[in-house]
């Protein structure tokens, strides 16, 4: 249990995304102001934190944390009043987030941020139709934000520095694992480092090497475990014995630079679609989505109390 903050967030978009979201702002003892343009988003939202409530409650909730403390707005207006951050998870469309951006932008003080959850797309390409694009960054969440510690946090090309400061100390006071990036790219940071994994999965898919259910199990067992609390850098550092990564690299750098030069480029090609599809259908063994991730959120639950309870 954590004191109440006293941050007041606009959630602008209640997608799934969205909803995660405002499900733990509540948690963590915000007050949220939901606003969606979708007919029926209050009653969607509602459902979606009910069912993630209980979960919420295991990790361990906020001094007076409570789903009755979401107001479900009418209008764009009405959610921005009296808030003290922005998280905007509306469409992964340049053009509908640089309109968005500038609406919201017109019902803010200048000094208040406006995040944005963008999946890939950078600032930049959608900061630049509000007055004050300086108070614009990005807060891309990792899926699902109720869940998932990550959120990477940058600004555009007209992003100050000071917005960037206050959505980092923002997220780490309501118990996120926050990066900042130190440049724009595509994808951001966590995307491309899993885009590079997906795509070498896709190609050993693609040349027969071995079955997707294979590939996910080699993850799952092998570098995924480490991968939950030891990056890669770090991984190696231990790969290298008591020389460390500067031995790792010595004994062990020519063998992973023919390694990279042996990785696949493959396209995704409607015979390699249909491969990865019956492969996963194989693999889900006739489980729903939604009975798959209930599954995958009980199991990264779990791994979330383990990691609490680790030396660090």
């Amino acid at each position: 249990m954590q004191d109440k903050t006293a941050e007041t967030v606009a959630v602008i978009g209640a997608g799934t995304i969205g909803a995660s979201w405002t499900s733990y702002f509540l948690a963590q003892g915000c007050d949220v102001r939901v606003w969606d343009p979708a007919d029926g988003f209050a009653e969607r939202t509602q459902t979606f934190v009910a069912r993630v409530w209980p979960i919420l409650e295991q990790l361990g909730l906020a001094a007076d944390a409570a789903p009755d403390r979401a107001a479900y707005c009418e209008t764009l207006a009405d959610a921005l009043a009296g808030a003290s951050f922005v998280q905007e998870s509306g469409p992964e469309d340049a053009a509908v987030k640089t309109e968005l951006i500038a609406e919201i932008d017109k019902h803010l003080p200048a000094e208040l941020v406006i995040a944005s959850s963008s999946t890939a797309l950078p600032v930049s390409e959608f900061q630049g139709g509000a007055a004050h694009p300086e108070r614009v960054v990005l807060g891309h969440p990792f899926n699902p934000p109720h869940l998932m510690p990550l959120v990477e946090v940058g600004g555009g090309k007209k992003t100050a520095d000071w917005a960037v400061d206050r959505a980092m100390a923002f997220y780490e006071a309501i118990g996120k694992s926050p990066v900042r990036l130190r440049a724009e790219i595509p994808g951001h940071l966590a995307n491309r480092l899993q885009a590079a994994v997906y795509r070498e999965a896709v190609h050993l898919v693609a040349e027969g090497y071995a079955t997707v259910a294979d590939i996910d199990r080699a993850m799952a067992g092998g570098p995924g475990l480490r991968w939950a609390f030891m990056g890669p850098h770090m991984t190696y550092h231990l790969g290298g014995g008591s020389g460390g990564i500067a031995h790792y690299f010595d004994i062990l750098g020519a063998s992973q630079e023919r390694r990279w030069a042996a990785l696949g480029d493959p396209d995704l090609t409607d015979e390699v679609k249909q491969k990865i599809i019956a492969g996963v259908e194989q693999e889900a063994a006739g489980r729903t989505i939604d009975e798959l991730t209930a599954a995958r959120d009980e199991t990264l639950l779990n791994l979330l109390k383990a990691l609490a309870k680790s030396p660090g």
